[in-house]
C-alpha cells in the first residue's frame, strides 16, 4: 500500500502545493472545496456530495461486500496569518496562509481516495470528509447538525494532524484524552473616560482591566486540583483610548480556557465570571462576559485508538502509543463523542511550530498519512 500511495506522490504534492498557494480562510473554502470534489470525482468515488456547511465536500467509496462504514477527515481551512515560510508557492492571498498544514491534510486524504478507489480491498465502506471551519471552530459541529451522521451513520471515525518536532515517518496517539477542550472569552469593563491628569473625575476602566488581569491568574491557580490539568491565558487588552492624556470609557480582554474534565471546565467558566464581575464592581465600572465553548476536549476511543496504533505499527517502527496530552484543541473532536475512533499525530520533521508565519509543511510525510488513513479503511471497513 505504501509504495503505490508513493507512486502518485508528485501528483499529492502539486495537490498540496496549489492548496498552499491559494489559502482560503474558514467556510470560505470555494476554491479548495470545488477542486476537492474534481479530484474525487476523476478518481472514480462513487459518491460526491457539494455544499455541506456551505464548502464542506463529502465522498463515499464502496468496498467489495458487506462491512463496516468508516469515515476518514481532513480539514481544509487556512488561519489569517502573513506568511513567511519563504516556499516558492507560497500563499497568493495578503494576510491568509496555511500555517497549520491543513493544505497537507487535505492532499493526504486525497491520496487516500486515490488509493482507495482504485484498490477497493476492503469489504464496507469509506465516508471522506473534507471538512471546513476547524480553524474558527463550529465546521465539525455545523456539519453534525446539518445531519451527517443521518445520511452516514458511520461505525468508526479517524483523523490525522502532522506534528512538528515529530520525525517523518513517525506516529504518535494514545487513549483516551488527547487534545483539551477550548473555550474562549471576551470581557468588557466599561467605566468614565475623562483627562488622564484628572483621573478622579472619570472612572478608569483600564485600571480595572489590571485588576481583573492579575486576579484571572489565580482561577487555575488557586482553584483546580494540580493534578487536574488546566490553561487559562488571556490574550489581548484593547482599550477605546486615543492618546496619552486619554482615559478611555472601555476596555475589552480576551483570552482562552483550555481543559480536559467537564467539571473542571464548568469551574473555569463560574470563576471567571464571578472574578471579572466582582471586581469590576468594587471599583465602581461595570463589566459583561462572552465565554464560548468553542471545542469539546478530544477524547479517543480506547480500542480504537489500539486499532489506528496496530496500521501505523504496520507503516513504521517509530510508533509512540502513550503520547502526553495536548492543550492544543481540535474539533474534530464532535465527531469522537458521537462515534468511536481516533486521532493520530504524524510527523512533520524539524521546523517552526504550527500557526507560525513561517511554518512549512512537509511533503515527505505526505505517503504516511495518506497510507495510514486508507489503512485504517483497511483494516477496519
Amino acid at each position: 500500500m505504501f509504495a503505490a500511495i508513493e507512486a502518485f506522490l508528485p501528483e499529492a504534492v502539486a495537490w498540496r502545493r496549489d492548496f498552499h498557494a491559494h489559502p482560503e480562510l474558514s467556510f470560505a473554502e470555494h476554491r479548495t472545496g470545488a477542486r476537492v470534489a474534481e479530484l474525487l470525482r476523476n478518481f472514480g468515488c462513487d459518491v460526491v456530495e457539494t455544499g455541506w456547511s456551505g464548502t464542506g465536500v463529502v465522498a463515499v467509496i464502496n468496498g467489495s461486500g458487506r462491512g463496516r462504514r468508516i469515515g476518514l477527515r481532513a480539514d481544509m481551512d487556512a488561519l489569517p496569518i502573513f506568511e513567511a515560510s519563504g516556499v516558492e508557492f507560497a500563499s497568493e492571498v495578503p494576510g491568509v496562509m496555511h500555517a497549520c498544514g491543513h493544505d497537507g491534510h487535505t492532499a493526504m486524504l486525497l491520496a487516500a481516495a486515490k488509493y482507495l478507489a482504485a484498490t477497493r480491498a476492503f469489504a464496507g465502506q469509506a465516508v471522506l470528509i473534507f471538512q471546513p471551519g476547524e480553524e474558527a471552530g463550529g465546521g465539525a459541529r455545523a456539519m453534525l447538525a446539518e445531519g451527517f451522521l443521518t445520511r452516514y451513520p458511520l461505525d468508526e471515525v479517524y483523523a490525522l494532524h502532522n506534528m512538528p518536532g515529530l520525525a517523518v515517518g513517525a506516529y504518535a496517539t494514545r487513549p483516551g484524552p488527547i487534545m483539551a477542550a477550548a473555550d474562549m472569552f471576551s470581557i468588557e469593563i466599561t467605566g468614565r473616560g475623562g483627562h488622564a491628569a484628572q483621573p478622579h473625575l472619570a472612572l478608569d476602566p483600564v485600571m480595572i482591566a489590571g485588576h481583573v488581569l492579575v486576579a484571572l491568574q489565580t482561577v487555575v491557580s488557586r482553584n483546580v486540583d494540580p493534578l487536574k490539568p488546566a490553561v487559562l491565558s488571556v490574550s489581548t487588552v484593547v482599550s477605546a483610548g486615543s492618546g496619552a492624556c486619554v482615559i478611555p470609557a472601555r476596555v475589552v480582554l480576551t483570552g482562552t480556557v483550555r481543559s480536559f474534565d467537564l467539571a473542571v471546565q464548568d469551574l473555569l467558566e463560574d470563576r471567571l465570571r464571578a472574578v471579572v464581575l466582582g471586581i469590576a464592581a468594587a471599583h465602581g465600572g461595570v463589566a459583561t462576559v462572552d465565554y464560548l465553548r468553542d471545542a469539546p476536549a478530544t477524547v479517543n476511543d480506547a480500542v480504537c485508538s489500539g486499532y489506528a496504533l496496530d496500521v501505523a505499527r504496520g507503516l513504521s517502527g517509530a510508533v509512540e502509543g502513550n503520547v502526553a496530552p495536548m492543550m492544543v484543541s481540535e474539533d474534530f473532536s464532535e465527531f469522537l463523542n458521537l462515534v468511536p475512533g481516533a486521532f493520530m499525530f504524524v510527523g512533520n520533521g524539524d521546523g517552526p511550530l504550527l500557526h507560525h508565519p513561517a511554518y512549512a509543511f512537509n511533503d515527505a510525510g505526505l505517503p504516511f498519512g495518506a497510507a495510514w488513513l486508507a489503512g485504517m479503511v483497511e483494516a477496519r471497513g
